[in-house]
């Protein structure tokens, strides 16, 4: 079958595997999913890197339904999921992202109609192998067979029931392990496949930009630092618990349940020091358990004496691995928590007591797994019981007489000579002898060497006997490997009826030891547990990642967010702290819901369903976008999925194009998602995104606060959130005043700024619409704090007071409201007198006399007037208004 595979004669996997590096596919349909990024390569995926294969089946009309199956190839684990989808597929694509597959299957009908949905994935993962199969291999009823095969009997009827309905996961299923066994020629024993069904609920969104641009995985500036989200909280010490919290943050839990249990885990970890140290000890021991199993139990198609030393190194691991396991029960004998007790159970010895049994009565009881290849190859020589077979205790012997023999013969070399010689191994060339290069001062290498490698300040080399002693050595290791062959597969076979109980403990260590990552991180640093309630609430909290880097100490900020204050507006100067307040929001986010404490004195979280962000500030070269068509394609991409338990973070939209279609565009922008009811941070230089947007209900305006000298000669950047919009009007002009400009041009400019802002400010101050707007949003804020303080724990007096003194604050708050909106009639009928008076003085201000000014500056000064008369003629009037104005008001 092999064969006819590669001849695509009679296996119809045959029709091909393409790989596409196009950005668009030839069919002419665009990319609708959101402009891709360069896949993080660290560290964190380097242990994340696996072999795992992804099939995909969809269903047929408008309604998607996609089904996914992922098979480990590394961990011997497949993960099948059904989704129903947008037609953009992005549930999909996003799905695909996480478990980054090393090949992906269609069926062969997909390529030829270039179905839709085999475009995008093509489209938005240019990067991947992808092979079609013959649509005959689809088929549901073979992957149930494969269920009841290979599936772990406890498991099997769960398994089964699961699968019922979710045709197009069970398809894919079939399909992904019948490649499996005719491609690459591997086959798993009998009920030894993890199989989980995992739904499209239950994890938090986070598309494959929004990791990049919030550096979850990587940092972005430098691949190799360990400045990013994982590289803080990686403080595991096995390779599956590495994994697992690589796999949390792309997916974080929506399951309060789960959630919380990691919590009281976590608290528990981090008050019981003696425990916590307990375990993080016995957790060094550990290897990759994952790994180990999966090698057990995946059978090649054809036997070779490299696969029966692997037998035997991998059950020497086994061994270690299982004789490990213990020392975490012991650890955990004073656990109170339910996770911790739950991971205490399946490390009970009596789980694999029968393991270690049949382990023991094979292995040698002091045989252990060893790195260097020559410890490794006497391990394997001696790893079955003496006494098991005679003719392998004689084969034993002539291994052991071999090396004897070639000990002996390099200190016969060494005396005959006059030489230091030292006898070194390595797995290509065998034994071989190396010198220094100082011992031939006084001649040349004698002729019985031969092989000579010269290095700089050593030789190494062989001579004819001992290449024949290595050939005999060898001959005996592999006469050891074959007749210990036959007991190690015994042992394999019986341990593979069991090997359901070492993958429940793998996973239960992976959970453990990223569990003690966090507290190993909480005990050295000041965080807090979090809770989970229908608002965001946060209280001296601090960028994780930047809080570790920063040399001067972080400044904390406060955070809250509900339903009428779901869109905050953040403003300020450059470098205040804008996009460092809104990346900290989401990273505390996250690490609240994998299960981790924030770094904060207090902190509460809504479960969030989808997170967005849209910060990044790059030209995209290789797509050929500029910034402004990257923001808008990543806009468009929030826009068409979010919902209301969305969260997104927006930092410096409309930057890349002219200032009047930016603000428009933002304004758009920010109207769409004030609709959406998700919680949404939107920092931006635009001020009259600010004003414009601050009477609509849910729009909060908060800054960061900056200190001006009284001479504006010195600027002091506080990195402090405060409500409303940035209170410093001419922070431009105050950082022009650092520079050598002319001090006229300073004043000028000053006067200008002080009297277009005046008028902007009383249009917007006097209109009725924005009194009736500020009305209801008092009103609606109102019914929003008694809300909470119904649900709330306030009692009694404490209670009584707190209402009196809303009440109070209502009251006025309302009646100043309303004398407003009585008073808006006569301001409205004064407005255009006062707006024509400021008009005047500015034009008074530009036309300062050209005799101050050189002729070489006189043409300077025209285009400063007209620029200035320009945006008065641009500025809506008091009685028609801008479009803009009208649509916000309306």
């Amino acid at each position: 079958m092999a064969s006819s595979f590669s001849t695509g004669t009679s296996y119809p996997y045959d029709q091909g595997t393409t790989t596409t590096t196009s950005s668009r596919h030839p069919s002419g349909r665009p990319n609708t999913g959101r402009p891709r990024t360069g896949r993080p390569m660290t560290a964190a995926t380097s242990i994340a890197s696996q072999d795992i294969i992804c099939a995909i089946s969809e269903s047929r009309g408008i309604s998607s339904t996609v089904g996914l199956a992922f098979v480990n190839l590394s961990t011997s684990e497949a993960v099948l999921c059904q989704i129903c989808d947008s037609q953009t597929y992005v549930k999909t694509i996003n799905k695909i992202d996480v478990f980054e597959p090393t090949e992906i299957l269609f069926m062969s009908t997909a390529r030829d109609i270039q179905s839709k949905l085999y475009s995008i994935v093509q489209e938005n993962l240019p990067d991947l192998k992808t092979t079609t199969i013959d649509r005959k291999y689809w088929s549901e009823r073979t992957g149930h067979e494969y269920v009841d095969r290979l599936a772990f009997q406890e498991d099997l009827e769960t398994i089964k029931i699961t699968l019922e309905g979710n045709y197009f996961a069970t398809c894919s299923l079939a399909a992904v392990l019948k490649y499996v066994e005719v491609e690459l020629g591997m086959s798993f024993s009998f009920h030894s496949l993890r199989i989980k069904f995992e739904p499209s609920q239950g994890s938090m969104m986070i598309d494959l930009a929004t990791v990049v641009s919030l550096e979850l995985i990587q940092n972005v500036q430098n691949t190799k630092s360990k400045d990013s989200l994982f590289g803080l909280l990686n403080e595991t010490l096995t390779p599956m618990g590495a994994r697992l919290l690589r796999s949390n943050i792309l997916q974080p839990s929506t399951e309060p349940r789960k959630i919380t249990g990691r919590y009281d885990a976590l608290e528990e970890l981090t008050t019981n020091e003696d425990m916590f140290f307990s375990i993080r000890q016995a957790l060094k021991n550990f290897v990759d358990s994952d790994r180990i199993i999966t090698s057990l139990i995946l059978i090649p198609t054809k036997l070779s004496l490299q696969y029966a030393e692997q037998c035997i190194n991998k059950v020497i691991m086994l061994k270690t691995y299982v004789s490990s396991i213990k020392p975490v029960y012991d650890a955990l004998a004073t656990a109170q928590s339910e996770l911790l007790l739950n991971i205490r159970d399946l490390c009970n010895p009596t789980r694999h007591r029968a393991i270690q049994e049949l382990i023991d009565a094979t292995l040698n009881e002091d045989v252990t797994y060893q790195t260097r290849p020559l410890d490794l190859r006497n391990q394997r020589t001696y790893a079955i019981k003496a006494g098991v077979n005679s003719l392998l205790d004689v084969a034993r012997q002539t291994y052991k007489e071999a090396n004897a023999d070639a000990v002996e013969l390099v200190s016969a070399l060494a005396e005959a000579h006059n030489l230091v010689l030292d006898l070194k191994f390595d797995p290509a060339r065998q034994y071989y002898i190396s010198m220094s290069t100082g011992e031939l001062e006084n001649g040349p290498l004698p002729d019985i060497f031969i092989n000579v490698f010269r290095k700089k300040n050593t030789i190494e080399c062989q001579t004819l006997d001992l290449v024949k002693l290595n050939q005999k050595i060898m001959d005996s290791h592999n006469e050891v490997v074959n007749m210990s062959d036959r007991s190690i597969q015994e042992l394999i076979e019986d341990i593979r009826s069991e090997i359901s109980v070492l993958f429940k403990v793998s996973e239960a260590i992976a959970i453990l030891d990223m569990l003690t990552a966090f507290a190993q991180l909480v005990t050295t640093q000041d965080y807090v547990r979090p809770e989970l309630t229908d608002v965001l609430a946060i209280k001296a909290g601090r960028h994780p990642i930047k809080e570790r880097i920063q040399s001067n100490k972080f400044v904390p900020n406060d955070a809250y967010a509900a339903q009428q204050s779901r869109f905050q507006i953040i403003t300020g100067c450059n470098m205040s702290g804008k996009s460092t307040y809104i990346r900290s929001l989401a990273l505390m986010t996250i690490m609240a819901q994998i299960g981790c404490f924030v770094p904060a004195q207090y902190a509460s979280f809504p479960i969030v369903h989808q997170l967005f962000a849209r910060v990044s500030t790059t030209d995209d070269i290789e797509a050929n976008m500029s910034t402004f068509t990257a923001e808008m394609r990543e806009m468009s991409f929030i826009l068409h999925n979010i919902e209301p338990r969305s969260m997104v973070i927006v930092d410096e939209l409309g930057r890349g194009t002219s200032t009047t279609d930016g603000l428009a565009i933002a304004i758009a922008i920010a109207e769409a998602l004030v609709e959406s009811h998700a919680l949404v941070w939107f920092a931006t230089h635009f001020r009259d995104l600010a004003r414009i947007m601050s009477e609509r209900s849910g729009v909060v305006n908060l800054h960061l606060a900056v200190e001006l000298s009284p001479e504006a000669s010195k600027m002091t950047m506080l990195y402090r959130i405060a409500e409303g919009h940035v209170q410093e009007k001419f922070y431009g002009l105050a950082l022009a005043k650092l520079v050598a400009l002319p001090p006229r041009v300073l004043e000028v400019a000053a006067n200008v700024s002080e009297k277009l802002t005046e008028i902007v400010e009383r249009r917007q101050g006097s209109s009725k619409a924005v009194a009736i707007a500020r009305r209801r949003n008092l009103i609606l804020r109102l019914k929003e704090q008694l809300m909470q303080a119904k649900d709330g724990n306030m009692e009694d007096v404490a209670l009584k007071e707190w209402l009196s003194k809303l009440q109070e604050e209502f009251i006025l708050q309302l009646a100043a409201v309303d004398a407003e909106f009585a008073s808006s009639d006569d301001d409205d009928n004064e407005q255009d007198d006062v707006e024509e008076e400021l008009i005047s003085e500015v034009s008074e201000d530009a036309n300062y006399s050209t005799e101050e000014m050189d002729q070489g500056s006189g043409s300077s000064q025209r285009d400063h007037r007209d620029e200035c008369s320009d945006l008065l003629d641009d500025s809506p009037g008091p009685r028609g208004g801008s479009s803009t104005d009208n649509q916000v008001e309306g």
